[in-house]
């Protein structure tokens, strides 16, 4: 599809040797006229040499900052040059870039400021595990208690943003596992943030950062962060 906007695809890259050539192939034949920028958050592996092997245009980070961090400097970027949509896209093939047109169309029209990819609303494809999907739904009813506004696949990745949020989150955006942080606060500062349906696919290679134990650290520490950012507004507002 030929989009009457400037759009640029953020690729976070962390150790995904394994993923990052199919990922990248796949958006440039689904979505051959949009740009792309991998973000290589100071792999490990052979991600880089592979980056530069089929020369994607990339930005190399000096240190690790983790998916916040580098996903921040793509929006940075993405300010600098202009772009109208910046849409995120995991690197581990988990984002259909079939459906990038589901996740822009709202944004382009103007209905939403930010449109996230759901798992959750038709329930088709890959749903993560039980006890994951546990923690999103508690995550979600949290977020719905403390803005009003509900999202049910918070932790979702696959999301479009216009320029006005893009310049946002160029200055305001969590460090560490951002994801529900950045829909609250998007959502606090009176942006329209909102989801719709798509299919994502379980990771195709290497090792989630993620795992049991970590899950429930994640939400633990996720949870108080919501808590601390819904805290932090009031204070302000008072002020």
């Amino acid at each position: 599809m030929k989009y009457p906007a400037k759009i640029l695809v953020l690729i976070p890259c962390y150790n995904e040797e394994a993923n990052i050539v199919a990922a990248v192939e796949r958006l440039r034949t689904a979505c051959p006229d949009v740009d792309y920028l991998v973000i290589n958050d100071c792999s490990t592996d052979h991600s880089v040499e592979l980056l530069k092997q089929y020369r994607y245009p990339y930005l190399d980070l000096p240190v690790n900052l983790g998916i916040g961090g580098g996903i921040q400097c793509g929006y940075v970027y993405a300010r600098a040059n202009g772009y109208d949509i910046t849409v995120q896209m995991d690197g581990d093939g988990q984002h259909d870039p079939a459906y990038l047109d589901a996740i822009v169309e709202p944004v382009l029209r103007g209905e939403l400021d930010m449109c996230i990819g759901s798992r959750f609303i038709k329930k088709e494809g890959f749903q993560t595990s039980f006890m994951r999907r546990v923690g999103i739904h508690f995550l979600s009813g949290m977020i719905l208690l403390l803005s009003g506004n509900h999202v049910r696949d918070v932790t979702s990745g696959f999301r479009a943003t216009n320029a006005r949020m893009t310049a946002y989150f160029a200055e305001h955006y969590a460090s560490d596992y951002p994801e529900p942080e950045a829909i609250l606060a998007a959502s606090l500062a009176g942006f329209r943030v909102g989801e719709t349906p798509v299919v994502m696919q379980e990771r195709q290679g290497g090792v989630s950062s993620i795992n049991a134990v970590k899950s429930v650290y994640y939400m633990v520490k996720v949870s108080l962060s919501l808590i601390i950012d819904r805290l932090s507004i009031k204070r302000i507002r008072r002020r």
